[in-house]
């Protein structure tokens, strides 16, 4: 019998196909005992009975809106324990209307800097894909989240973010400086990160734009065990 609960909130926009995509991780939380609720809007943060018995939020939802009571229930629920998890636009760019959700999660994403715009590409969407490392810190070494992990290699959207110093990096990129970029020296950006809120956890990891992302064994790795890490 399950003995914890999961809210999985998927939608916004659809190029991240937030339904496929958090499908691949409800059967992990089903085998790790949690009732899994999908949603497909924030709506049910506005519920405070609800978001009291949710152990562990799983946010896909990229852009959109939120209504004020809805963000009030969701930062109220994680103060008093729930934990939050998720990846790429579908925590880092959600709700780009409210500068309150951006202080609950602790970055935001910025840009992902594409290749030469003078060169010719087969979509726009490939051409924001770049091949980058990963590179996880030392203190990532003993990391529930990351212990036993190494660098590793992409070729997808590179996350640029704006961040605070309140979060606590496990992982970051770098961003080079290639002739046709305006910036002058390169910028590092998290890309794994946790956040304590109240007696509540927050994880978010950059990767994970599209479905073969996801499915590559460190990534998935990485979210399975910063959902579990997050849960209360």
């Amino acid at each position: 019998m399950a003995n914890r609960k999961a809210l999985v909130v998927r939608g916004g926009w659809e190029g991240h196909a937030p339904v496929a995509a958090t499908d691949l991780f409800v059967p992990f939380l089903e085998a790790h005992d949690f009732e899994v609720h999908l949603a497909g809007s924030p709506e049910p943060y506005a519920d405070a009975a609800f978001m009291a018995g949710v152990d562990l939020v799983v946010q896909c939802y990229t852009m959109g809106t939120i209504e004020p009571g809805e963000l009030a229930g969701l930062r109220a629920a994680i103060e008093s324990g729930t934990g939050m998890a998720g990846w790429h636009g579908g925590i880092a760019d959600s709700f780009r209307n409210s500068s309150d959700y951006l202080h609950l999660i602790g970055g935001q994403f910025a840009c992902h800097p594409g290749k030469d715009p003078a060169e010719p590409h087969e979509s726009a969407e490939a051409h924001n894909f770049v091949p980058y490392t990963v590179n996880l810190l030392p203190e990532a070494a003993a990391h529930p989240i990351t212990e036993g992990l190494t660098d590793f290699d992409l070729v997808t959207e590179q996350y640029w973010v704006l961040t605070d110093d309140y979060i606590d990096v496990l992982a970051t990129t770098t961003q080079q400086v290639r002739p046709w970029d305006p910036w002058h020296r390169e910028v590092t950006s998290p890309a794994i990160w946790t956040r304590s809120w109240g007696a509540g956890r927050v994880f978010v990891t950059t990767p994970g734009h599209s479905l073969d992302v996801l499915r590559n064994d460190t990534v998935r790795t990485i979210i399975e065990r910063g959902m579990l890490w997050a849960a209360r």
